[in-house]
């Protein structure tokens, strides 16, 4: 029986209850969390603040994950049954009120309670109760000594990054997922007069970031198409091409358009390749509200070849997407270990289409919003150990806004969620620029 049916009488929407079936959605379903928003008929019934109260209670929860659960076994006397899962659930969101959003005690106690009774878990009422009136006394004693890091990080990440990147820089990477991502902004032109209507900062790589929170499209200048939002991390590669500005550039899984809209606002004549036409229709929103024009293709980039190559190609490869998990916890919670081999094999033929595409002489710009090595480096020495006809051409850190430390020992763009962590970390992304010989 699913939980709607199993509710003893009809639910009133609430942020809570659309936040139940989030998560829900997303460890039992194995939907992302930005799918999920968008499909869920309870977030299209609630009004905006409780739309944005439910998003960020689940997206705390999946950050928090790990420390939660760890709470609720030493609190458990014996596991919840089979039948009772969504009894955990409901704890979850509640220890993640009173714990990590500062929610008012007899609030978060009380619509856990209603809410276990709404979805047909009422003998599990008294547990509730117990359970969360407990830690609304001795939770943040016990957080306290908890290892935020480590316990919020699946086994198998924290395994590859140790290997990586060393235990210091694997612990600062996780701690970094634990906080909200700051909202970033590229603007193409009249840099300094946005940040001072954004109230926003600059980064070094020119980025406008200010802080999370808020509707971005009540932002001044978003409706006028002034600039759009993308991660500081994300709006690097393709400062890699240099002067773009009368080139014919290939866009390979070009969708959402961030990374078009730079090269068309940058003057290059753009071919957006993406398999899907659903995300294409995005891509062409995305475009039309910037006053931007680039020609789209949907067809599988692998298998797809342009009439004539182009000057320069972008392979923003499909990818696992761990380099994102601070703005998208649900990451951590979706992916595992067989999906990096998988995806491996799909950047290995995508690279391998792209020497095809471009002309002699032309650039190749790899990148993929990952921290695993088999998605990054790995598919590069792949690529230049088979004979293909390419040479790797080094990143320099005047081109990445002096940042010499995004600059990895082979040359190659590498941000981590700690660098700029002072204020407020970038995602994690490798990049590569070959050129065809």
């Amino acid at each position: 029986m699913t939980a709607f049916m199993a509710r003893s009488k009809p639910e009133k929407p609430s942020a809570r209850g659309a936040a139940l079936d989030l998560l829900q959605a997303v460890l039992q379903k194995k939907i992302p969390l930005d799918q999920a928003l968008a499909d869920d008929p309870g977030m299209a019934a609630l009004e905006g603040r409780d739309r944005g109260f439910a998003r960020a209670l689940t997206a705390t929860t999946l950050r928090r994950l790990g420390q939660i659960d760890a709470l609720i076994d030493a609190a458990l006397e014996r596991p919840l049954p089979r039948k009772a899962k969504g009894v955990q659930d409901i704890l979850r969101l509640g220890i993640v009120q009173l714990l990590f959003m500062d929610t008012a005690p007899h609030a978060a106690v009380d619509t856990a309670v209603d809410l276990a009774q709404a979805r047909g878990h009422g003998p599990h009422k008294k547990l509730v109760n117990a359970v969360l009136r407990r830690f609304s006394r001795d939770g943040r004693s016990l957080i306290e000594k908890q290892d935020a890091a480590r316990l919020n990080t699946p086994g198998w990440l924290w395994d590859s990054w140790m290997k990586t990147y060393g235990e210091d820089t694997c612990r600062r990477i996780a701690e970094a997922h634990l906080t909200e991502a700051p909202l970033d902004i590229t603007v193409p032109v009249d840099t300094a007069l946005w940040a001072e209507r954004l109230e926003a900062d600059i980064l070094p790589t020119g980025t406008l970031r200010r802080a999370a929170g808020g509707l971005v499209h009540e932002l001044p200048g978003f409706e006028d198409g002034a600039w759009w939002v993308q991660d500081a991390a994300a709006a690097l590669p393709v400062h890699l091409l240099g002067d773009v500005s009368g080139t014919h550039v290939i866009d390979l899984c070009a969708a959402p358009g961030g990374k078009t809209a730079q090269l068309v606002k940058a003057g290059a004549r753009v071919t957006a390749v993406d398999r899907s036409e659903k995300r294409l229709v995005r891509l062409r929103e995305n475009l039309n509200r910037l006053n931007l024009e680039a020609e789209t293709v949907a067809a599988d980039a692998a298998l797809w070849r342009p009439d004539e190559r182009g000057d320069a190609v972008l392979v923003d490869a499909p990818c696992s997407s761990t380099g994102t998990i601070r703005r998208h916890p649900d990451v951590a919670r979706l992916k595992a270990p067989d999906d990096i081999a998988k995806l491996a094999g799909v950047q290995q033929r995508l690279l391998a289409a792209a020497v095809e595409m471009v002309r002699p002489g032309g650039l190749i710009i790899y990148c993929s919003c990952s921290l695993e090595p088999e998605e990054g480096p790995a598919q590069v020495r792949t690529l230049i150990d088979s004979g293909a006809p390419v040479s790797r051409q080094p990143v320099t850190p005047e081109e990445i806004g002096g940042m010499q430390e995004l600059v990895s020992e082979t040359g190659d763009l590498r941000t981590l969620p700690c660098h700029l962590g002072e204020r407020g970390g970038m995602d994690g992304f490798f990049a590569a620029r070959l050129q065809r010989l």
